[in-house]
């Protein structure tokens, strides 16, 4: 696996975000068409696009981070055939190493469905994993979504692991 990272998506790349954005979601948040992508990748504040790729170029998942309203937020995406493999976590470590302070919204129950009928997985707990707090009196509530905020941030130099 390979993991590129940019400020601009190409076309191919938004093709790609499409159908992983589309496919792995919950089917009330998907993209009617291309126009509504790009409409809010163009409304992101300073993106930066994390690719994670197979040995076929093919991109198995997304990562971006972006500033709202002076924070440092994030989401993630890996196609479903390629989850529990290492990809999410691969994403998270380049995210990581690139800024102090992660900030992202999770959904912390199983109420959803994807697009296909299947039922969406929150990755609530692969965030836990991951170092992730939960901010539990900081909630998302609104018509398509209900989720918690999260945040990470890393350890300060020279500051020993609390255990």
């Amino acid at each position: 696996m390979n993991i590129t990272i940019t400020s601009t998506p190409h076309n191919r790349h938004k093709l790609d975000i499409f159908r992983l954005w589309n496919n792995e979601y919950p089917a009330q948040l998907g993209f009617a068409d291309m126009a509504a992508l790009d409409v809010y990748l163009n409304n992101l504040g300073n993106p930066i696009h994390y690719f994670a790729t197979n040995d076929n170029n093919s991109i198995i998942g997304w990562a971006f981070t972006f500033e709202r309203e002076g924070e440092t937020w994030f989401a993630i995406i890996v196609d479903s055939t390629m989850q529990g493999k290492g990809v999410g976590s691969q994403l998270l470590h380049s995210l990581k190493a690139n800024t102090s302070l992660l900030n992202g919204w999770v959904t912390d129950h199983y109420r959803y469905s994807k697009q296909n009928g299947q039922p969406y997985l929150s990755p609530f707990q692969f965030y836990l994993k991951n170092g992730f707090t939960v901010c539990h009196e900081i909630r998302l509530e609104i018509p398509v979504l209900s989720a918690v905020k999260i945040t990470w941030q890393a350890d300060e130099p020279g500051r020993t692991p609390s255990i």
